[in-house]
């Protein structure tokens, strides 16, 4: 079976065919089809690397930056990470049918609050084909139909990856248009996408702030928003210092190209002399720019030299999503969590410290999906949390907040049962 770039239109009614068959297809079926796509991706790496390298080529002829790059880079040991994670979601519990709560009125009537799917998810994201096999495993095992819309610089791997799980999908018992694939039609076909209003239930865009405002212009189906990630780490001043050096490390250049990196570095003042030049010269010594603000400059200057810079005020509102930092001193504990309120986008946010009324008063007072206290903001996800993979970080509160991952994509609702009850 091929994945056919039909109409839009076309494509999500096909999608809510498939998923009135999905929300009430046994477990067994949908981990029989999981296996099967994990199968398929194995099976096939030698086609998925091929795809890979076309977007490669196309991507560094671009010029498009080595994180990018690195964001759509495929080879076989990621494709054979991203079949395991496939099977990581079809070992986890169905959440289709949990039952919630559950009680029994005075009048006798039974109530059970249910979990259901959603129906319909869209899922509209930027160069990431890894993406492509954990949304629609994701949204197999929760009982829904997906629609992919990939960026023109993942064409040819998503177009791959899409197809093989379609295959998979179908050929191990699943209904048709199960996964399906939109793409090539430009910003007019991500609106035609985003008012199927008949046929879609959901759309979740997973990317930058200008896919978000693209959304927000013309969205009439229900988003949630796994948009950008503006990070913070604070290092509080009873921090133990090699802890708060190793956590910075990690959450600015373990992968610097994804929304759970680290952005901004905030010291308090009285650790400046001590620890700016320490966490300088080793985040320049792995190759990370600095912009550090007025208070820090000059200690960061002596100890990066070149690649220490003035801060601008548009730094501290930037999604780097490469070697960069931020870096500016604070007070205390709560001008960081002010620092975080004014420029934080409600993604992941960081304290290091020994104080326990400071750890608290920064999860109390942040406002983000994931407060860390003493750890690498880099562990906001999916699989990392125990849920197999995700499709995004939501950074709203509504429907969800943080890893999008099975239970995010369902909906309830009540069953009631009587015994031919009337209302008096």
């Amino acid at each position: 079976m091929a994945v056919a770039v039909s109409p839009v239109a076309e494509t999500c009614r096909a999608a809510k065919r498939a998923a009135r068959v999905l929300a009430r297809t046994d477990t067994a079926v949908k981990d029989e089809a999981l296996e099967a796509i994990a199968q398929a991706l194995e099976s096939r790496i030698a086609e998925i690397l091929e795809a890979n390298e076309l977007d490669m080529a196309a991507g560094r002829e671009a010029q498009i930056g080595e994180a990018l790059l690195d964001r759509l880079r495929l080879d076989a040991g990621r494709v054979l990470a991203i079949a395991r994670a496939v099977r990581q979601i079809a070992a986890l519990p169905d959440p289709v049918g949990e039952v919630i709560d559950g009680h029994r009125l005075a009048n006798g009537l039974d109530v059970r609050k249910v979990r259901v799917p959603l129906g319909v998810v869209a899922v509209v994201y930027e160069a990431r084909p890894n993406v492509t096999i954990d949304a629609a495993a994701l949204c197999l095992k929760s009982g829904n139909a997906i629609v992919l819309r990939g960026s023109s610089s993942a064409e040819h791997s998503n177009r791959s990856l899409a197809q093989i799980a379609a295959e998979a999908a179908v050929g191990a018992g699943l209904p048709e248009g199960s996964v399906s694939l939109v793409a090539g039609g430009g910003r007019e076909e991500l609106a035609e996408l985003a008012t199927q209003r008949e046929s879609v239930d959901l759309i979740i865009p997973r990317g930058g702030e200008s896919l978000k405002e693209a959304l927000q212009a013309v969205a009439t189906v229900p988003v949630i928003y796994a948009a950008s990630g503006n990070c913070h780490v604070y290092v509080d001043r009873s921090a133990d210092l090699q802890m708060a050096e190793r956590i910075v490390l990690n959450a600015k250049t373990q992968r610097p190209g994804v929304c759970n990196a680290a952005e901004t570095l905030l010291v308090h003042e009285q650790l400046a002399e001590e620890f700016v030049p320490r966490i300088v010269a080793a985040l320049t010594g792995a190759g990370v720019r600095v912009r550090a603000d007025a208070g820090s400059l000059g200690l960061a200057s002596a100890a990066g030299g070149a690649l220490v810079e003035p801060a601008s005020a548009a730094d501290w509102d930037t999604e780097y999503l490469a070697p960069v930092i931020a870096l500016g001193l604070v007070d205390s504990a709560e001008q960081a969590i002010e620092h975080i309120a004014a420029h934080g986008s409600g993604h992941s946010e960081a304290i290091v410290t020994r104080d326990t009324a400071a750890a608290r008063a920064f999860q109390l007072g942040v406002d983000a999906a994931c407060v860390y206290v003493n750890a690498s903001t880099r562990f906001t996800d999916g699989g990392e949390f125990g849920m197999g993979a995700e499709i995004g970080n939501s950074t709203q509160k509504l429907h969800a907040r943080g890893p999008i991952g099975l239970r995010e994509l369902c909906t309830f609702k009540y069953l009631v049962e009587g015994d031919g009850h009337v209302r008096p």
